[in-house]
Formats: C-alpha cells, structure tokens, sequence
C-alpha cells in the first residue's frame, strides 16, 4: 500500500484503516493551515485504491472503520465515491462506518439524491471544517466560502442523516476580531445543529501566511485567558440539539466536553474555574504534543 506525504485525520479516526483517495487538498491555500502545502492535489486512480484495499484486505483480519483521506475527499465524482463504497462494502463487509473530509462547495456541488445515495453505501461520517462563522475571518484567513454557504452545506449533510462533525478553531481571529469570531461561529453551528462540534485552539506554523501575518504585526495572537473568554462566548451563545461538544484536542488549554444543551452550564462553571488565577493551563510546549 502506497500512501503519500504526512498523514492527518480526525482524532476520533485514530483507530480507523485510512485510505487515500485523493492526494492533498484541493483548496489549499488557507492561511493556518501547513497539512497538504508539500502535495499537488490530484484525485487518484480506482484501481490504485482498489489495489489498496485488497492489499489491506490481506494484512488485517477485520476493519471496522474506514477513513478516506485526504482533504477534501467529496471534491470526487460520485460515480468514483460509489465504486469505492462498493469496493469497500465487498472486501471489507464488516466494516460499520466509512468517514470522510467534506469541504462546503464539494458538499453543495453534490445534489441531495447523490448524497444520500453515499449513505445508503455506507458514508457514515463527513467532517466539516467551519473555522469561524465570521465573514471577515473566513475571507482574512482565505478559506474561499462564505458562512452563508457553510450553513447550506451543513444543513444539507443533516438532512442526509449523515453524521456530521464540524469544527470552529479558536483564535482564528486574533484580538481583532475575537468577540465576532466567537458570535458568529456560534450563529453558524447553531444554525446547522450538527451531531458533533468540535473546538480547537489555534496553533501557528512556520511556512502559513498566517504566521507572517503575526511575527509582522497584522494580525495579534489571543493570550490563553482571552482563548478562555472566546470560548466562553462561543459556548453562551450557540444554541443546538442533541449536539456533543468536544474542546479536549491536545491544542487547547482546557480539556472540556459534554453534550449541549444539557451541560452548557456546567461547561460555563469549568471556564469560569479556569479563568481563577491560580489555575494553570496547558503550557504552550504541551500544545503541540
């Protein structure tokens, strides 16, 4: 089995056989982001992966997830994402759930027939990176969609009855645009109402426009204690159903989690404790672990 470059997938596919469908991202030019920057995006061949997943089939007794990497993973016709689910279903039968990275226009490309015809093949998961629901975060960091759109996407993953797990990373807007960032976000997930959201912290790498844009002043990092606000806000102001919350990444300060609404109160009581002087967070070392 080939697979090319640095690995990344979700925290919670760690356990799950990864297999590469496309090489890369195909937007790739967010400013925070360094995962696909050393990849030139292309889809691969049916029968590269179909080699893969035989060559798998081989080496391991019994898979019970599949995740199809890389970014960007529904940016494949569906024609090509029905013969991977069926090849998937053929030599892997048990598998129970097959995931995937969703990006906003890839999702409102696909038509509501197609992607539930996905789900009847045992697409069970996309995973969609919001970032922040602020307009102008959104155009600062280059992620070329709007919140508008965010939410059609989302909305129609719901719809689907897909599993939907998206994810808001704090700081993205530095001290600039903090309070919009956390009001906005909130505005968006709220209004999706995804199965799962998940909140990080943001971590700068050398090599982003975004790293530029800080060591030249555009753009202020949050200290921790205002990451703890931000969320704070974020968190007041997000009203979902039936939606678990996860802030437990090895990049935030804090590790919170619970389901919302029920425990929105008790995730407000922890940041208030946290925010005590005499609470240590995470050092900025133990981020990056």
């Amino acid at each position: 089995m080939k697979y090319e470059g640095r690995l990344f997938r979700p925290p919670s596919e760690a356990k799950s056989l990864i297999i590469q469908i496309t090489i890369g991202c195909s937007h790739n030019r967010c400013t925070f982001c360094s995962m696909y920057k050393e990849k030139k995006f292309r889809i691969r061949d049916i029968e590269e992966i179909r080699n893969d997943l035989n060559e798998c089939r081989k080496k391991y007794t019994s898979v019970g997830r599949i995740f199809l990497a890389d970014g960007n993973g529904l940016s494949v016709s569906n024609a090509d994402l029905e013969l991977i689910l069926k090849e998937i279903n053929d030599i892997f039968p048990e598998c129970k759930r097959v995931g995937i990275y969703g990006a906003p226009k890839d999702i409102l490309r696909k038509t509501d027939k197609e992607i539930s015809k996905l789900k009847e093949l045992g697409l069970g998961i996309i995973y969609l990176g919001i970032e922040s629901g602020s307009d102008k975060v959104l155009s600062q960091v280059k992620k070329g969609v709007t919140a508008k759109e965010m939410i059609e996407a989302g909305k129609k993953v719901v719809k689907s009855g897909i599993i939907l797990s998206t994810m808001i990373i704090s700081g993205l807007g530095g001290k600039a645009l903090f309070k919009e960032h956390a009001i906005e976000s909130a505005k968006v997930v709220s209004a999706i109402n995804p199965n799962f959201v998940a909140l990080l912290t943001l971590l700068v790498e050398p090599n982003t426009e975004i790293y530029d844009d800080i060591n030249s002043g555009k753009i202020k990092l949050l200290t921790s204690k205002e990451v703890l606000d931000e969320t704070e806000i974020f968190i007041k102001n997000i009203d979902v159903d039936k939606c678990v919350f996860r802030s437990n990444h090895a990049s935030n300060y804090i590790s919170l989690a619970g389901k919302l609404p029920e425990d929105k109160e008790l995730l407000l009581d922890l940041i208030k404790e946290a925010k005590n002087e005499e609470y240590d967070l995470k050092e900025e070392f133990f981020r990056r672990l």
